[in-house]
């Protein structure tokens, strides 16, 4: 199913001459999909304002809907906004589609948990191909019982009692599985402990605490987080303003920096440590950008970035940043293909693992418009052209919306323009894509009807 705005077949990405002008960031996918879901857990309506509208979230929204809460949107003159009103959860009456939601499909899997309902999960092929145990190992230590194809979706989650609370050591650094624990916590019968080596996005923790959970965090000398919650808490609904996404902002700030005589402004941006590693690094790479008029937002950071045509040079980008910024390393290959020197991405091996293979497919990509790589299976370096990308080849998204922006910005600023094979899928992440890019001035060979 294509999303609303995306642009099915191939497309092409041209030289652009300036990219200049001011926009608004479309709203943050991670922090749409937990209003949602904890707007249906809370007693009393949430009122929500700058929801990613994107297939994924729809999505999100639609299986609430089919477990039993309200989930309206309301088009109001100064913009669209989504009500949510809490019910008890029940049975849906067929599998929950989610399309290629890996993060509505995991939350949602574990919030069920918590409230003992049953429940199939299925997903496109692309999510098909996901593991889902690494979020049903440590549910299965509280108490839900699922069963699923090899560690795959379909996962069909059975009734149950009241799950136990757990103190659950995260395996790999992702916002995903601990959040699908924390969800399951909150009903869960006593404290749920999840211990954190290196810390991962904290939005979940972050809307908790605006919708009224008692949650406790502790940072470690070492650097990681420990994280508690007592089970048998009822959020309470509130008002949620979400801000820009930095992972879509991202490839606007990116398109800016290699594009000649470029000048842009991305408004309303989520500047929040835990998801800023790719602005830090644009920023050691020589990049031309800065936070302004910082401030908080439904208790996030919030910033304006102003982004200039830049000369970049390669870095070494360390393994303990990869949690913070592991959505753009896609876009950050693409300007280390600018740069000058070698960059290397290190601790990347969740990439293998996304909505496909993107450290492979990064590298085709790369190759096919004249840029040299090397990979292992944590890492990948890229070989910048200093600016010198000839492009001039036909990129394969592998049905992959990070892959297919990535190399739509880079066909913008190479010395050939540059062919996605499809564009279709890239409404489930940022639908206004195509016209907020032309807005400012980029030339891309597709519909317009976005």
């Amino acid at each position: 199913m294509a999303a609303a705005g995306a642009a099915a077949g191939s497309i092409l990405a041209h030289p652009s001459m300036r990219l200049a002008g001011s926009v608004v960031a479309p709203g943050d996918k991670s922090v749409s999909h937990r209003a949602l879901i904890l707007g249906a857990m809370a007693e009393g309506e949430t009122v929500i304002r700058g929801l990613l509208e994107g297939d994924d979230v729809r999505r999100t929204g639609s299986a609430l809907r089919a477990l039993g809460a309200l989930v309206e949107r309301d088009r109001r003159a100064d913009g669209p906004i989504w009500r949510v009103e809490g019910r008890p959860w029940r049975a849906p009456a067929r599998a929950l589609y989610m399309g290629n939601s890996g993060t509505g499909c995991r939350l949602l899997i574990g919030a069920a948990a918590g409230r003992g309902v049953a429940a199939v999960f299925d997903g496109d092929a692309s999510l098909r191909s996901r593991p889902m145990g690494r979020i049903l190992d440590p549910l299965a230590k509280m108490g839900a019982c699922a069963a699923s194809r090899e560690g795959q979706l379909p996962v069909s989650l059975a009734a149950s009692g009241r799950l136990r609370g757990a103190d659950y050591v995260l395996p790999t650094p992702s916002a995903q599985i601990k959040s699908a624990v924390l969800l399951a916590g909150l009903g869960a019968q006593g404290e749920t402990i999840i211990r954190e080596p290196v810390p991962c996005r904290d939005h979940t923790e972050r809307m908790l605490e605006a919708f009224g959970a008692a949650i406790a965090i502790e940072t470690e000398p070492a650097g990681g987080r420990t994280i508690r919650i007592d089970g048998g808490q009822s959020p309470v609904a509130t008002a949620i303003d979400a801000p820009g996404d930095p992972s879509s902002a991202a490839f606007l700030v990116a398109a800016a920096l290699i594009v000649p005589d470029s000048d842009i402004l991305v408004r309303g941006v989520l500047v929040n440590p835990l998801r800023a590693g790719f602005y830090e690094t644009a920023r050691e790479m020589g990049a031309d950008l800065s936070f302004e008029n910082q401030r908080l937002q439904s208790g996030e950071p919030v910033a304006d970035i102003r982004a200039r045509t830049s000369s970049l040079r390669g870095v070494e980008v360390p393994a303990n940043r990869a949690a913070s910024m592991i959505d753009e390393y896609p876009i950050l290959s693409v300007l280390a293909a600018f740069a000058e020197g070698e960059t290397l991405m290190a601790g990347v091996e969740e990439l293998r693992v996304k909505e496909s293979d993107r450290i492979a497919a990064c590298e085709a990509g790369l190759a096919a418009n004249g840029v040299k790589t090397e990979s292992g299976r944590d890492w990948l370096r890229v070989f910048g052209r200093a600016g010198d990308v000839p492009g001039g080849g036909r990129v394969a998204t592998r049905q992959d919306h990070r892959i297919a922006m990535s190399f739509l910005v880079m066909g913008l600023a190479a010395k050939k323009a540059i062919e996605i094979d499809d564009g279709s899928m890239i409404g489930t992440s940022f639908p206004d894509f195509f016209a907020l890019m032309r807005s400012l001035g980029a030339a891309f060979d597709a519909p317009t009807s976005d």
